[in-house]
């Protein structure tokens, strides 16, 4: 594989310390500042919308096909985020969050990935 080396923006009094170079592969985003910030935010809520109906005694059940005739009906949290083919890092951050969370307790893995996706959403705003 094919990697490339980035130097990021050198904070003030850089000329003071060691710069910080990171090596990425090649194809990797490097994109910062408040585009990224935004980028996080809208992800972590398009996965937290979709598991936040199965939620309740009322909770909508899912249906995820994941090729070759495997169809998998669920109203787990757990079980259609760790279905779903999550590329975003900040999304999968949800996905660990309910991992831990069924690993530890082994209940609540929806109601605390709907906390941690509601808490980014309310600080969009101030942004």
């Amino acid at each position: 594989s094919v990697w490339r080396l980035v130097q990021p923006h050198l904070p003030l009094f850089a000329n003071m310390m060691q710069p910080t170079i990171l090596l990425l592969k090649e194809g990797t985003d490097s994109s910062q500042g408040i585009p990224q910030l935004i980028s996080n935010i809208n992800a972590v809520c398009g996965v937290v919308d979709i598991v936040k109906t199965t939620l309740g005694p009322r909770g909508m059940d899912k249906l995820v096909y994941e090729g070759e005739g495997k169809v998998t009906i669920s109203n787990d949290g757990a079980t259609v985020m760790r279905l779903l083919d999550i590329v975003h890092p900040a999304a999968k951050t949800l996905v660990d969050i309910a991992r831990s969370q069924d690993a530890e307790v082994g209940d609540g893995t929806t109601s605390v990935c709907i906390l941690a996706g509601e808490m980014p959403k309310e600080a969009k705003p101030f942004i």
